[in-house]
């Protein structure tokens, strides 16, 4: 057997990284930065613990990473609600939808814990302070003023309505997060009743 060439050694590397990195992210979200340790990252994955640090030196490390890439995925989906087919409320439904399915919940929840949670690296915490929640708030302003001139939205302060809606999306989300048996994600078109 031939020994790997570079590029084929690097595709193994990436690989890995995105394995490592999709389970950190799955543990972060239900047990955040204090409840993880790296033993629970490297059983998720499917590695060892030693083999954990040769792609990530520390558990603050991995976490502030997956952070930025949960930060930059967040905005990236709120900014892309506006290339989304339909009317405003289509929009959010989609956008809820996408929010809270199983792909999409851990990088919110991700981004929920950095900001509520002690233990977080001071890394994580500036990059935070770079994307506030305000920064939220006024990506999706522009559609919610679209629905109230439509007649989809509630009146009201816009900027207070995207507030409350991404809060009890986050509340939403921790409760999941738990994965207990007896709760279950209300319906989508429930959650936007507080919108409309």
């Amino acid at each position: 057997m031939a020994p790997l060439n570079e590029e084929q050694l690097i595709h193994i590397r990436d690989e890995r990284t995105e394995q490592i990195m999709a389970a950190a992210l799955q543990v972060f979200a239900r047990r955040g930065i204090i409840g993880t340790k790296m033993s629970m990252i490297a059983a998720e994955a499917g590695i060892s613990h030693g083999l954990l640090y040769h792609y990530f030196k520390s558990k603050d490390e991995l976490f502030t990473t997956l952070v930025q890439r949960a930060v930059t995925e967040s905005i990236s989906a709120l900014k892309n609600v506006y290339q989304l087919p339909g009317s405003p409320i289509d929009k959010l439904r989609s956008l809820t939808e996408s929010m809270i399915e199983a792909e999409g919940a851990p990088f919110f929840m991700l981004v929920h814990q950095a900001r509520t949670s002690d233990g977080v690296p001071e890394e994580s915490r500036q990059l935070l302070k770079e994307y506030p929640m305000n920064a939220y708030v006024d990506i999706l302003l522009p559609l919610l003023k679209e629905g109230q001139e439509a007649g989809e939205i509630a009146p009201g302060r816009p900027e207070d309505l995207i507030a409350d809606y991404l809060s009890v999306l986050s509340g939403l989300m921790v409760l999941d997060a738990k994965q207990t048996e007896d709760y279950r994600m209300p319906e989508v078109d429930r959650l936007l009743r507080i919108l409309t």
